[in-house]
């Protein structure tokens, strides 16, 4: 179909608004001041800000960027760099540099417009009775009281304190896993963990193998460290063990990344029975596992970790960021037998320790009980938003589970996830598009991934999805015109 204006001799074509083409996005550095490779991303920045930047639009390769801008392709490169691990891009070996969207600068959108709904980070709910303050509060009021403050004001021992690391190890039993302090490494949360891992494990070029879909702090750290990533096809319960058999076959995977239990984004959950076929698949050949495990302490009962059917070649990673407190920045790694002194190593040169002051508050909370009162508010609220999220948005399909920080809603035809989620930030509410979780070159789903944390209350939960249920019903702009 065309539609043809014989007037000024043009044919114009429609096409869908959310194809994503190469951008000629320039940013205008000319008024800035500073250094140009900040420049360049300050002015990313705001134009991911302002919407003008789509999640997934490819930008300028390095060396087009600085004919451009007259600058160098070094400058330029450090710009992609700086802007990578502020989250603003992300990129894939052989296929470019592609922007993330205004959904990962969340919290500039907030502060700039108040009247949004941000249901597109993961962030756990921290009001009312979820407010972490008072607990801490009075945990530092005991730490003054007995004096320890100072002593947590130095260096810590290699991979935390045998204190800190024993209470990681509590932790970790919680979620079904045998664990002791001698296995345990106390990290400044579990990114820093997954990357103490991967730095530690891998070298420039390597393969990892993660879900098609997968966590965007994953992308963004294999880009950082160089790495290829390959996505492998899911279902309603996570990785399809058949494709993981089929990409090691090749020989040439080094590690599988995975999220099975509250998968981000799809919240999908893997069964037992799956989680031992996987194992046995990694164990075959020779790929190491990566288990993110940083939701598995909502469900309850949850299945056992992927890990505990491989612990020999397993590398897990949890943390207190999402029952605790996002602040309190610790995480924790388990580490297979033999393995724990080489991966010192990656905490050490990353950021050398974590924080004694955040390991002391959180090693306290878990002795003390403070911790699981906390994971089972979380439980309690989540189950809560989760039938608010039902009730408004029953009539889609949808996958979640009861106490899931977020769900992954499909969407009707003919809506694609950028332009839904272009969309419905117009109409005051965000969500985060397919692409920003998509590994390698495959059609985005029409999908988007949905957190229901953010939100200061259930009113405010409701009114949000309600708007986005509105949002759905409206007819997309279908059409663009190309002159």
């Amino acid at each position: 179909m065309h539609l043809s204006n014989e007037t000024i001799g043009l044919t114009i074509y429609p096409v869908k608004a959310d194809i994503v083409t190469m951008t000629m996005w320039v940013p205008d550095i000319a008024s800035r001041s500073g250094p140009l490779y900040q420049a360049i991303v300050d002015a990313l920045a705001e134009d991911t800000a302002r919407g003008l930047l789509a999640a997934g639009q490819r930008l300028p390769t390095h060396r087009e960027l600085a004919e451009r801008l007259a600058v160098t392709v070094g400058t330029v490169t450090r710009a992609y760099a700086e802007a990578a691990r502020r989250g603003l891009v992300s990129g894939e070996v052989g296929r470019g540099t592609f922007a993330r969207g205004w959904a990962v600068t969340e919290s500039s959108v907030v502060e700039r417009d108040v009247s949004h709904v941000d249901l597109s980070v993961n962030h756990p709910p921290i009001s009312g009775d979820l407010d972490p303050g008072p607990p801490l509060a009075r945990t530092m009021t005991q730490l003054v009281q007995s004096r320890e403050l100072t002593g947590l004001m130095g260096y810590a021992p290699d991979g935390g304190s045998e204190a800190h690391r024993a209470a990681g190890a509590e932790w970790i039993r919680r979620s079904g896993l045998e664990a002791t302090a001698e296995h345990v490494l106390v990290t400044s949360g579990s990114q820093h963990g997954l990357t103490a891992v991967l730095a530690t494990l891998l070298r420039p070029g390597d393969l990892v193998l993660t879900e098609s879909l997968t966590y965007a702090g994953m992308k963004a750290l294999a880009e950082l460290l160089h790495v290829r990533l390959q996505g492998l096809p899911m279902d309603a319960h996570g990785l399809r063990p058949d494709a993981f058999e089929d990409a090691c076959r090749t020989g040439a995977a080094r590690a599988l990344y995975c999220v099975p239990t509250l998968q981000n984004p799809t919240a999908a959950v893997m069964p037992e029975s799956r989680r031992r076929e996987v194992a046995a698949i990694a164990r075959a050949h020779g790929v190491l596992i990566v288990e993110d495990d940083v939701y598995g302490l909502l469900l309850d009962p949850a299945p056992p970790p992927l890990t505990s059917f491989a612990p020999e070649i397993s590398y897990y990673l949890t943390g207190t960021a999402k029952i605790l407190a996002p602040g309190l920045r610790v995480g924790y790694l388990l580490a297979p037998p033999g393995e724990w002194a080489r991966l010192v190593g990656g905490v050490r040169a990353t950021t050398w320790m974590a924080a004694p002051l955040m390991a002391e508050i959180a090693a306290r909370w878990i002795a003390d009980g403070t911790a699981d009162e906390a994971r089972r508010r979380k439980r309690v609220e989540m189950a809560a938003r989760q039938a608010v999220a039902r009730e408004v948005l029953g009539r889609y399909r949808m996958q979640s589970q009861p106490e899931s920080f977020h769900l992954w809603l499909s969407l009707p035809d003919p809506w694609r996830s950028d332009a839904f989620a272009a969309h419905a930030r117009r109409r005051g509410v965000l969500v985060g598009p397919s692409q920003t979780f998509l590994v390698g070159p495959g059609a985005a789903p029409a999908a988007v991934r949905v957190c229901l944390g953010p939100p200061r209350d259930r009113d405010q939960l409701r009114k949000g999805l309600r708007t986005l249920a509105e949002a759905i019903e409206e007819r997309p702009e279908a059409m663009a015109m190309i002159v």
